[in-house]
């Protein structure tokens, strides 16, 4: 564990194999959750740890994967569990991959959930697909490079508002205070316009959604 720098959760929803060729996975401890183990064997990543009850999932980790079992009743989601275990391992920086999408979009919410668990124990969390990457960020920058014609919306999270501003972005703002459930959504749908660009939560947690294709 000690070369180890990251550290990359896998959950349930499917993930190709070229998605994985972006990283080097020898940066990262990585932990199956749950049905997560099913895409790291098609994907021939050998996990270092997996974590679950197993009820997503139908191939169970052999003898030599080191593997802890949860009871199907339990406190927090096999995701939680596995970002519990990587926090206590002493990592401070997280990706969750199949973790959006897929049957249920309550786990997408549970798993947004993970980034402000993460976020409230000082770690850097994203949670990524091969189009979408999301963010929560509190009274933090987030830099976007070579992202040009990406889209990015932006929306309070936790309170009712966040204060924000946007650099290289289509539709610049400059300390706005973005609402929810406003009738003027100002952080919907908007697009990274230049090469450097910045999006700046001065007050408050942002979720941060980007998406290129």
């Amino acid at each position: 564990m000690a070369d180890k720098q990251k550290c990359m959760i896998i959950g349930a929803v499917p993930v190709s194999q070229e998605f994985f060729s972006e990283f080097n996975l020898n940066e990262y401890f990585i932990i199956c959750a749950d049905g997560g183990y099913e895409t790291a064997l098609k994907c021939n990543i050998v996990p270092d740890l997996v974590v679950g009850d197993f009820d997503s999932s139908t191939v169970k980790p052999n003898a030599n994967v080191k593997c802890l079992i949860l009871p199907v009743e339990k406190d927090v989601t096999d995701t939680m569990f596995a970002a519990i275990k990587g926090v206590r391992a002493g990592f401070r920086n997280f990706i969750l991959v199949g973790c959006l999408g897929g049957k249920r979009f309550d786990h997408s919410i549970a798993n947004i959930e993970v980034l402000k668990y993460l976020n409230e124990h000082s770690c850097n969390g994203i949670i990524e697909d091969e189009s979408t990457k999301v963010f929560l960020l509190r009274e933090s920058r987030l830099s976007l490079t070579d992202m040009a014609g990406a889209t990015v919306s932006v929306f309070p999270y936790s309170n009712k508002t966040c204060v924000v501003s946007y650099d290289g972005l289509l539709y610049p703002l400059s300390r706005e205070a973005l609402t929810f459930g406003s009738f003027d959504p100002m952080g919907v749908s908007n697009s990274v316009s230049e090469k450097n660009a910045a999006i700046t939560v001065h007050s408050g947690t942002a979720l941060v959604i980007l998406y290129s294709e």
